[in-house]
């Protein structure tokens, strides 16, 4: 037997279960993938407490759960070339991730994915990877950020607003993030500017940038959208990814799968040059998945959350 967390019902923490299930084995053109790591993100619990959401993605209940995975290939079907057993990986599996085991195509079809981990990855950072550092570098690359931009990034403390503050300051640009009071020290470690959200945030904004913004993205809600609009940056320089399909004054809504494909290189890259640092905030055993989901669905976490066997 295997375990998997599943819900039979849409709702908040407490429709989530682990429970016992056939252990799935891989068939032809696939492999089977033993789980050491998840990581949580918003999505995973909108998804399981919102059945409008749930349906954009293909989910139905019942269900799994979780999409970021990091594991080691235990079995190779037939004809499921370019992997073999022993083998490091990480990716995405709709609403499948949390679980002992996963059973992946190769190629893996979208939205599902699955990649080689690089030496020097650890399966904890390897799994915060493929929708935080993605969403990250999709934001950035939507606003055409470049060297010497100063970029607003609102919701710069969370999962992939790490990610976001610590490529910007690669790329050149100075970044001042929005966030709450406790995290100010985090950002500050991160190479941002902290700014409190909430009302007076466009004051506050130029108090602190008073040769004015020329780049924003708002990874929580559309606070920062709409400040950003209002210090005069253009709609074009701006995205956002939690504002729904119409996001306000035309600025761009966009996600992970409109990442560049060199983008996930490009953070593994940086992790292993010590340029870019995974903060994670708290792990947790499979056993306490409801736990973990409350504690990131308060969105108050300073970096990943991730789920251990």
């Amino acid at each position: 037997m295997s375990r998997a967390v599943v819900y039979q019902t849409f709702g908040g923490p407490e429709v989530l279960e682990l429970r016992d299930a056939p252990e799935p084995h891989a068939g032809p053109g696939e492999v089977r993938v033993r789980v050491t790591a998840a990581g949580l993100n918003p999505m995973d619990w909108i998804i399981s407490s919102t059945p409008e959401t749930a349906a954009m993605f293909g989910v139905t209940v019942p269900s799994g759960f979780g999409y970021d995975f990091a594991g080691v290939i235990d079995e190779v079907g037939a004809g499921a070339d370019g992997f073999a057993v022993g083998d490091r990986v990480y990716g995405g599996a709709m609403a499948k991730a949390a679980a002992d085991f996963l059973v992946m195509k190769t190629p893996a079809q979208a939205p599902d994915a699955l990649f080689h981990t690089p030496d020097g990855i650890s399966d904890e950072v390897a799994t915060t990877l493929p929708v935080a550092g993605l969403t990250a570098v999709a934001a950035l690359e939507a606003i055409g950020l470049r060297s010497g931009d100063t970029v607003l990034v609102g919701g710069a403390a969370g999962g992939v607003g790490v990610f976001a503050v610590q490529l910007a300051k690669l790329a050149g640009a100075r970044v001042i993030g929005t966030a709450s009071q406790s995290t100010f020290e985090f950002l500050r470690q991160l190479g941002a500017e902290p700014v409190a959200y909430g009302p007076g945030l466009a004051d506050r904004v130029r108090t602190r940038a008073p040769d004015g913004v020329t780049a924003a993205t708002d990874l929580f809600g559309t606070e920062t959208a709409e400040t950003a609009l209002a210090l005069g940056v253009p709609p074009e320089r701006i995205s956002t990814i939690a504002a729904g399909p119409n996001p306000p004054g035309g600025v761009r809504a966009i996600g992970g799968s409109e990442a560049g494909p060199a983008g996930l290189e490009r953070i593994t890259d940086a992790i292993l040059a010590g340029r870019v640092t995974v903060p994670i905030a708290a792990t947790f055993p499979i056993q306490q998945i409801r736990d973990a989901v409350a504690l990131q669905a308060g969105r108050h976490v300073h970096g990943k959350i991730v789920i251990t066997p």
